[in-house]
């Protein structure tokens, strides 16, 4: 299906904008935004890019001396199984490409910069109020979680209509099917 799925176009151009655009600001930031852990504020302590390097995992999640390797295999295996998912997207169906594109982007984001340096994946937006602060994060990450959300909520939805269509119960919403 997806070698002629009309949302190719979607997902590979929405994917590698978001790997350029993640890259490019990465690249800025390490080469802008030094020393590293210094907050430089852009609205307040509510908004501030700090340079960081994350050699672990989202919220600082850390396997030790083997992460960047475990965590570069853990993607690879997830963007394989997002292929899948995309391989088999009904044509057409833009929201589960949308998602799978934001998801897709964003790991291999992360991903080429886990490869790149050992250091670990560049973060650098820094949000939150006085201490109470988000974990340090990047375009990428942005990504994923917009990307993992929509998918989910898509997939459930999906699960959903399937359930109704079993059970013989016709589904609402602009994704059921027309039943006659």
């Amino acid at each position: 299906m997806a070698r002629n799925n009309p949302n190719a176009g979607l997902f590979f151009g929405l994917a590698g904008s978001i790997v350029v655009v993640d890259g490019v600001t990465k690249l800025m930031a390490v080469d802008r935004l030094v020393p590293a852990h210094l907050p430089r504020q852009v609205i307040g302590e509510t908004l501030r890019l700090t340079l960081v390097f994350n050699p672990g995992a989202a919220f600082g999640l850390h396997l030790g001396p083997w992460s960047r390797w475990i965590f570069t295999a853990l993607t690879v295996g997830a963007l394989v199984l997002l292929w899948e998912l995309y391989r088999t997207t009904r044509a057409g169906d833009m929201l589960r490409t949308l998602a799978l594109s934001l998801v897709c982007g964003g790991a291999l984001g992360n991903l080429v910069d886990r490869l790149k340096s050992g250091r670990g994946v560049v973060d650098f937006i820094d949000v939150g109020v006085g201490s109470l602060r988000w974990p340090t994060f990047n375009v990428a990450d942005m990504a994923v979680t917009c990307g993992a959300v929509l998918l989910a909520i898509v997939l459930w939805r999906e699960d959903t209509a399937a359930a109704a269509a079993k059970s013989g119960v016709q589904a609402s919403g602009p994704d059921a099917a027309v039943h006659g």
